[in-house]
């Protein structure tokens, strides 16, 4: 498993490449907050609650407007182990899946303790941040996948029944691997999907989310990467409801207007490779960025979710300036969002620079421990 180096990237290409990192992260958490007020509502009590159009703005969860839930949270944590995998590649401990797994076990700490405990020194800055141990409904598999030093594997997952949406929701950024090959990012999503999501359709179905991410981050276009993402799961045992669940998404563009009717019809009871299709669906059919968001999350069933992967394929495919500003201003943890995003693509655009032997950046240990 590779990384690109910062020998091949030009100036623009950088700064395309952090905007649609910047987007994904920020966009999958909009998605999020967006969908949290309303998350589990039938349609009718969330027009009841805000008007014959359904939710069209931001409103109050958990105490504060732009709440964030679990989702998001993990998937900054993905972010963080992905960055110290490539960190420890300098000591020759290449194992993304146990880098990751450790950094979901510092999710795990979160939820558990009051506040960051300041002896972990290798926790780095991300574990930390107080805002974090907001504890947000994640849900019994997540604690109990994470609940021990035992990784899960493909072989062995965690949870062998669990199809739920988490793992896919945490995913957006091994997409961002813009320098590894397309079958290596679905095969790490798995590998780290099995620690909670064991349901071969919940373990695919991650892999499938990543690898969309990634043929978007390349800058394909969204049904591009669809396709390439059907042609990865066509060998792998078990692929079939994803796929079918893909087909569908594909086919329901071609229905006629968006509808709230439709997007229920492919989320049906919130399996990750339904929510997974209707996140492309309604990325597909959403004219903009706020008109793809308000659709996936003005339904029956996992509004966050749902938001979650939809803000993830909009902000990878269309870049950060794409995302509504106000909604951003509003977001719970952006200053740590746009933080960690920016390591991430320094970090991938430039690598062994940062953390060589030359030191070109004090401190990106100390942020990052090799421990």
């Amino acid at each position: 498993m590779g990384a690109t180096t910062g020998a091949v990237w030009g100036r623009a290409e950088q700064q395309d490449f952090r905007s649609r990192v910047r987007g994904a992260l920020l966009g999958g958490a909009l998605g999020d907050a967006l969908g949290a007020p309303v998350d589990g509502m039938a349609l009718d009590r969330i027009r009841e609650a805000h008007g014959p159009d359904g939710l069209g703005d931001l409103a109050p969860a958990y105490g504060r407007r732009g709440a964030v839930t679990h989702l998001t949270q993990l998937t900054l944590f993905s972010v963080d182990g992905l960055i110290r995998a490539q960190v420890r590649r300098d000591t020759g401990a290449w194992h993304p899946p146990t880098d990751l797994h450790r950094a979901y076990r510092r999710w795990l700490a979160t939820q558990h303790d009051w506040g960051p405990d300041e002896r972990r020194k290798d926790d780095g800055w991300l574990a930390r941040e107080e805002w974090l141990y907001a504890r947000r409904d994640p849900p019994r598999s997540l604690l109990l996948g994470f609940g021990d030093t035992t990784m899960g594997t493909p072989d062995a997952p965690k949870n062998p029944g669990e199809r739920g949406p988490e793992a896919a929701a945490r995913s957006a950024p091994f997409g961002l691997l813009v320098g590894w090959e397309p079958q290596l990012v679905v095969q790490l999503a798995v590998e780290c999907a099995a620690q909670t999501q064991g349901h071969p359709a919940g373990v695919l179905a991650a892999g499938a989310y990543a690898v969309v991410v990634h043929g978007l981050t390349r800058g394909e276009s969204l049904d591009g990467a669809v396709q390439r993402a059907l042609a990865l799961l066509a060998v792998r045992p078990g692929h079939q409801p994803v796929s079918e669940a893909l087909r569908r998404a594909l086919g329901a563009v071609r229905q006629g207007l968006p509808t709230p009717a439709r997007v229920a019809g492919l989320s049906g009871d919130g399996a990750a490779e339904d929510l997974v299709a209707a996140a492309v669906y309604c990325a597909l059919v959403g004219e903009d960025v706020r008109q793809g968001l308000r659709l996936a999350v003005n339904q029956d069933g996992a509004s966050a979710a749902t938001g979650a992967l939809t803000g993830g394929l909009l902000g990878a495919l269309h870049g950060e300036t794409a995302l509504p500003p106000a909604w951003v201003t509003e977001l719970e943890g952006r200053p740590t969002i746009l933080e960690l995003a920016d390591d991430f693509a320094m970090e991938m655009t430039q690598g062994p620079a940062l953390h060589g032997p030359a030191g070109s950046a004090p401190g990106w240990l100390a942020r990052y421990p090799r421990a």
